[in-house]
């Protein structure tokens, strides 16, 4: 079942805007309320009390055992897919929630999906044959896209969003960031993924103004 498929409100409030920070790579921590949200936790440099933990992918930049402790607590749920979840479980005990792109859960009474990410021209990297994913957050009527490892993929244009986090990529994900942005109907784009192993600080501020007067760009 698609929770998001009905339609809610197009307002973003600023405070959900200033409570998502882009922590390097594709590490993002949210905080809505009480809740502390993290997603593909790496680098992180102080102990945190997460409620959850979304992974999106295996690959070591995006599940990292040294930055889900500093993250995790005992009552932290963790959201990944299959593979990942095998690995989380073996290392922590804690819940996990395992999650096919197209699936949907409500977790902690906040609506999470798994959206597809994959590569279609890089396909050493992140073929489709491996269910890895993306996530679609719903938060105070607000939907948060964190794509994960992907390129521009048919179904981006299956799902809409108010905010999207794209990997701006060039080497291991996108090309058409661009052209992403526009398909999940963003009206706020923050670009991730870049400044480690691929990409440069130039390459946001060019992601700005390829999207000026279509779609707001936050540079983190």
């Amino acid at each position: 079942m698609n929770l998001f498929s009905n339609k809610v409100e197009t307002s973003i409030p600023q405070e959900i805007v200033k409570n998502i920070h882009w922590l390097g790579q594709s590490a993002v921590k949210i905080t809505t309320g009480e809740k502390v949200i993290y997603i593909d936790p790496f680098r992180i440099k102080n102990k945190d009390e997460a409620d959850i933990i979304l992974v999106t992918h295996g690959h070591g930049d995006h599940l990292s055992p040294p930055d889900i402790r500093r993250a995790r607590t005992e009552k932290t749920t963790f959201v990944a897919p299959q593979d990942c979840a095998i690995e989380i479980k073996a290392k922590f005990n804690n819940t996990v929630v395992t999650l096919k792109p197209g699936q949907s859960q409500n977790i902690q009474n906040i609506l999470i999906e798994a959206v597809p990410a994959y590569n279609v021209v890089k396909t050493d990297f992140h073929p489709k044959a491996n269910p890895w994913v993306g996530y679609v957050l719903l938060l105070d009527w607000v939907r948060i896209y964190h794509a994960g490892d992907t390129e521009r993929i048919p179904e981006m244009k299956t799902f809409s969003c108010d905010i999207a986090m794209l990997p701006l990529g060039q080497t291991y994900t996108m090309n058409s960031v661009e052209e992403a942005a526009l398909d999940v109907k963003a009206k706020i784009a923050i670009p991730i993924h870049y400044g480690l192993a691929e990409g440069k600080r130039e390459d946001a501020l060019t992601f700005k103004q390829l999207h000026q007067d279509k779609v707001e760009v936050i540079i983190g």
